[in-house]
């Protein structure tokens, strides 16, 4: 079975306040380090939301059929410098699977 997982997120000023240069930077370590160890497992791509909401200010969108490697990549972002360091605090979680009912009905009805 296959998640799809959002992962919400804010951005401290904190982050802000470092150079586009360093962001940059940290961004390739945050995606060889925290990110590609699981690349064969995972799909995470970003997303930027401070335009529109107000709650958070970017957010993940993970596919996976694995969750023990999704959960092992949540504790690599919670070691990460990104949540560390406080440059991030994550909002909230929420996890599914691509119509569900589908399977349900298949399987029940």
């Amino acid at each position: 079975m296959t998640y799809g997982i959002v992962i919400r997120y804010r951005f401290d000023s904190s982050w802000l306040r470092l150079s586009r240069a360093e962001r940059n930077q940290y961004g390739e370590i945050f995606r060889k380090d925290v990110v590609g160890p699981y690349a064969d497992r995972l799909t995470v791509r970003h997303f930027d939301a401070e335009a529109f909401a107000a709650d958070y200010s970017d957010f993940l969108l993970i596919e996976t059929d694995d969750l023990r490697a999704y959960y092992h990549f949540v504790e690599g972002l919670r070691d990460s410098d990104l949540i560390a360091r406080g440059w991030a605090r994550i909002h909230d979680i929420t996890i599914g699977v691509p119509d569900g009912y589908k399977e349900y009905e298949r399987d029940h009805v």
